[in-house]
């Protein structure tokens, strides 16, 4: 009797384990038809594309011309020269040789960083009052030179932008530092950087002044092409 009860009770928990092996394996292969159905009915998605950082806005002077104040200008999307300075390290590295310092005033530079990683290599920056015009950029490139361009603020209208590069990088002057050619666009067009209009007090300031008409004069009516081939328009 004590054996019967024995392989009774052995043979029952040996059924019991075969069917749930059974149905453990019947859920696996439901679980791998949903897999295969997913990844029919489900394609994989695109890589993202890496999305290229804004090109530079910048206007050049041309080898050969007068150098006068200014090597063109230059008009940054905003005060940030952590992310400004690469994009425009990538445009003069390759004319200029490698810059591998820059000065500003700091006037209008929320943050000056000491060094700014650029592609390759790294940029010193430094600062000067009053030496430096607040609307200036000095560049140097070792063993090659210096360059100086205006800084068009990030905040100027486009017609002001174009007015502005033309001027700054025009085939014969104008022999007028930073500061002095932007006063005198406004002057002339009654705009602020933003293109909107002075108000009257503003406007007569501007006109009344002897300095503002004597230096309007050296800004061009329109940013025409020039007499002869005197500038690089880069990503405009």
């Amino acid at each position: 009797m004590d054996s019967t009860e024995s392989i009774s009770h052995t043979g029952f928990h040996a059924g019991s384990f075969s069917a749930n092996h059974e149905t453990r394996a019947a859920a696996e292969a439901a679980r791998r038809r949903v897999r295969i159905m997913s990844a029919t009915l489900l394609p994989p998605l695109p890589h993202p594309e890496p999305v290229a950082a804004p090109a530079a806005r910048l206007t050049l002077k041309t080898d050969g011309t007068s150098r006068g104040l200014l090597d063109g200008a230059w008009w940054p999307r905003s005060r940030d020269l952590l992310s400004e300075l690469p994009a425009l390290t990538d445009v003069l590295d390759p004319l200029w040789g490698r810059i591998t310092r820059i000065a500003v005033n700091p006037k209008h530079w929320p943050v000056i960083p000491p060094k700014v990683p650029v592609h390759g290599h790294i940029v010193k920056v430094g600062w000067f009052t009053p030496e430096i015009d607040p609307h200036k950029l000095l560049l140097l490139s070792y063993g090659t030179g210096r360059w100086d361009l205006l800084i068009i603020p990030p905040e100027t209208g486009a017609e002001s932008a174009a007015r502005l590069m033309a001027a700054a990088s025009d085939y014969d002057g104008p022999p007028l530092t930073a500061s002095a050619l932007i006063a005198a666009d406004e002057a002339r067009h009654g705009v602020l950087a933003t293109d909107e209009p002075l108000d009257p007090d503003e406007a007569w300031e501007y006109e009344g002044g002897a300095s503002a008409v004597s230096v309007s004069a050296a800004v061009p009516q329109q940013a025409g092409p020039p007499g002869r081939a005197s500038r690089l328009i880069i990503g405009m």
